[in-house]
């Protein structure tokens, strides 16, 4: 499959291992933390690094539940192969714990000449021994950092990851860490060969992820994928998502059925507490753990409103991955319908709420491609880009462009986000704007107005700015 995209995580990788080839470093060892959600391509990311470094290299992945014996086992055999004169020593070394599989990792690494070692699936050897983390952090200290080798421990638990480096834990300050994202909309026009806007319906479709975009076809429309994808139970776009979820969050827990209210689009506190109760609604005891939970592995974002004034009470959640959060609005439900052959019923159910899905699923799209277009020549101090709302949503407020978050100095542009086929943002919209704007504290009437449409604008609309799908993807071409 042709490798496409993730130039600027190939250019930091290499940047890595630049500074072990050109000995900037303390030592003469680096080691980087990639994480990333489940199936972002993380694995195929740094396998395709390694093959491009020109450099020797070993790739090693944990397998989840394996015994730990066999494990370590594997890991000295990965050891062995790697190209250095010092390799085979270590081959059928034993190794009775991970300080000694670790150091025939320093024994095989090449002395006179850079390397890359990477360990993948790291939260799993986590899980199977608890002394792996100060395992690694001794033989790093003593052997590893000594030879001029990238190390890269890869890792799909956030949480975990983000732990492995931090304060309180052995590989503290060790490591630097790097995450890897979803293809950006600009990569998947590139796959797609889709105009702007068909590829920002692509985008949140698939979420970016590379394993459901290869079953897009160049020039595939959305209609045309989404009736191919329903008729195949074994689709990537049906099976992704449950293969994710599983992993972390099965059938039946209290988190999946968070998960569950907030992908079909409940967004208060309260009303997640009511959908997410088996008999009743949920303790606030219960949900605020399982929220954090969330929270910290990046699965749900909580967006506070924008504005010169704190309100914390008014939070609004949401998945951050557009992709498992069109899985769980339509397509949990849907897959018994497609294994029984019924596949149009669930792209029918599809068609009739994408409009309005996807207004609210394209908000933070556009938000954080504006956000790549700021500081511009209009607005030189606008750094952070949000939305306002009161408690009764009314008036609620697309875009708010301020100078900081989460409590702004200065509203700098207040908008709002037009994303229909065939209707531009005209007068109507403009007139409903101008009302709203002097809700948002920190406005005046001064405020400047601006507007996104995937339709244009009409001509009696006279906002400040405005932007389409065209200058939205280019914001992701930005070097």
């Amino acid at each position: 499959m042709e490798f496409i995209g993730r130039a600027h995580d190939l250019n930091l990788l290499t940047g890595q291992l630049a500074s072990v080839t050109g000995g900037e470093a303390g030592t003469p060892g680096r080691a980087v933390i990639v994480t990333g959600c489940r199936r972002v391509g993380k694995s195929r990311l740094v396998q395709e690094f390694c093959d491009r470094s020109g450099t020797p290299y070993s790739v090693f992945q944990a397998t989840r539940g394996r015994n730990p014996v066999a494990e370590r086992a594997d890991f000295v055999e990965t050891a062995s192969r790697i190209d250095s004169p010092d390799a085979a020593m270590v081959r059928g070394m034993p190794a009775v714990d991970w300080n000694q599989a670790l150091r025939t990792l320093a024994i095989a690494a090449p002395g006179d000449r850079p390397s890359i070692a990477v360990i993948d699936e790291v939260p799993w050897l986590v899980e199977q021994d608890h002394e792996f983390e100060g395992a690694l952090q001794t033989v790093w200290d003593r052997d590893l950092s000594r030879k001029p080798v990238l190390l890269i421990l890869v890792g799909s638990d956030i949480s975990v990851m983000e732990a492995l480096g931090a304060r309180d834990r052995p590989f503290f300050g060790r490591a630097t860490k790097m995450t890897v994202d979803p293809l950006d909309v600009a990569d998947v026009q590139t796959m797609t060969g889709l105009d702007a806007a068909a590829a920002v319906d692509a985008r949140l479709i698939t979420g970016g992820f590379p394993q459901i975009l290869t079953s897009w076809r160049p020039g595939m429309d959305r209609l045309d994928f989404l009736r191919e994808a329903t008729a195949d139970p074994l689709s990537p776009l049906l099976v992704a998502g449950e293969l994710s979820l599983l992993g972390e969050f099965p059938e039946g827990t209290r988190s999946r059925a968070v998960l569950q209210a907030i992908g079909s689009g409940e967004r208060t506190f309260g009303a997640i507490a009511a959908q997410a109760g088996s008999t009743g609604t949920l303790p606030a005891g219960t949900l605020n753990p399982l929220l954090k939970t969330l929270q910290d592995k990046r699965i749900v974002a909580a967006d506070l409103p924008l504005s010169t004034i704190a309100d914390t009470k008014n939070k609004r959640y949401r998945i951050t991955d557009s992709y498992l959060r069109f899985w769980l609005a339509f397509l949990e439900r849907g897959i018994p319908l497609v294994e029984r052959g019924r596949g149009d019923l669930a792209l029918s159910r599809i068609e009739r709420s994408w409009t309005s899905w996807r207004g609210r699923a394209v908000e933070p799209l556009i938000r954080a491609s504006l956000l790549r277009l700021m500081p511009d020549q209009n607005w030189p101090d606008t750094e952070e880009i949000g939305g306002w709302w009161n408690r009764a949503n009314n008036p609620e407020i697309d875009l708010v462009g301020t100078d900081r978050a989460p409590v702004a100095k200065a509203v700098h542009f207040v908008g709002s986000i037009k994303w229909l086929e065939n209707h531009p943002f005209d007068h109507h919209d403009y007139d409903a704007l101008t009302r709203a704007v002097l809700a948002i504290p920190g406005t005046t009437p001064d405020t400047p107005l601006v507007a996104v449409s995937r339709s244009g604008i009409t001509d009696n609309a006279p906002v400040a700015n405005w932007w389409g799908p065209d200058e939205l993807v280019a914001a992701w071409r930005t070097t």
